[in-house]
């Protein structure tokens, strides 16, 4: 009833909410994106975009169809396997940035290990920019990061604005410097920070650095000063700081996939994992389950 490339399209537009980058990340004319979108829609009896010249949302139909399309897709990716023997081998080094630790991939990471044990899968949790250098370097075989602007590389993910966050008791003086909460270089959201008040010509002071994300969060909790941080993943017990502190616009931040110099033994377990993270990207701007931590 439900053709899978139907709903893999289905669900890269749900992600990027942009017929015009889904048909980027998939490879696909716009027309095309939108032919798969109406045919899944007659399928379906519903409508699952709301969608003017302006904006794409999902409809209420549109967000329970995310889930069904997920599984529907893994269960059809598990039973192409079956059949057709191939069963992926190896290992797989994967670095994933700090931004993710209190999103859901852990769900995704689990659900990959479950359709593909015999893949010796390595996690490491690192700053976006050292993950760009370790990929590099050859450490690394699949990346999931943030990416500099000037950086064309990587398949995009999921886009999000930066905004200023902090405690939401904070006060900032205007004319004492900002105090900031950031990671060390060459963190990206450090660098981006640091352009916008050098730009506004804001004074700045360092008031916390930490290589934890955990550790920049409770710095911020306990009202030391305000941090870059992606709009859809604002941690609980903070807030965007309001404009009326005058504090400068961050911009846009891209999540993307970027994959290493291609080793045999891991290229194929690559292609998956990274499957698996395109066809559940809305996972990663969503709280992770109790129990998951």
């Amino acid at each position: 009833m439900y053709d899978p490339s139907h709903l893999r399209t289905f669900l890269s537009v749900a992600q990027t909410l942009s017929f015009t980058q889904a048909a980027r990340r998939l490879g696909l004319r716009q027309s095309t994106v939108s032919q798969h979108v109406r045919r899944l829609e007659d399928a379906t009896g519903r409508q699952l975009f709301s969608r003017d010249t302006h904006s794409v949302e999902l409809t209420e139909d549109g967000e329970a169809m995310l889930g069904f399309a997920r599984r529907i897709l893994e269960v059809h990716e598990q039973a192409t396997a079956f059949f057709t023997g191939t069963r992926l081998r190896g290992r797989l080094r994967f670095g994933a940035s700090e931004d993710f630790v209190l999103t859901r991939l852990p769900e995704i990471l689990e659900g990959f290990r479950h359709d593909h044990p015999e893949v010796d899968l390595e996690l490491t949790v690192e700053l976006s920019g050292t993950l760009h250098e370790q990929l590099a370097a050859g450490k690394l075989d699949l990346v999931l990061a943030k990416r500099r602007p000037e950086d064309p590389r990587g398949e995009p993910v999921w886009s999000d604005r930066l905004v200023w966050i902090g405690a939401e008791r904070l006060r900032l003086e205007p004319d004492r410097p900002v105090p900031l909460i950031v990671y060390p270089p060459p963190g990206i959201t450090r660098a981006l920070a640091l352009d916008a008040l050098q730009r506004e010509g804001r004074d700045w002071r360092i008031a916390c650095t930490s290589g934890s994300l955990n550790g920049l969060i409770a710095a911020a909790r306990a009202g030391l000063g305000v941090m870059a941080h992606s709009r859809g993943l604002v941690p609980p017990g903070l807030v965007r700081v309001p404009d009326r502190a005058g504090l400068p616009e961050l911009g846009g931040v891209d999540f993307v996939l970027v994959h290493g110099r291609r080793s045999p033994s891991a290229q194929g377990a690559a292609d998956a994992l990274a499957t698996a993270i395109l066809a559940g990207g809305d996972r990663l701007h969503r709280p992770q389950r109790a129990g998951l931590g």
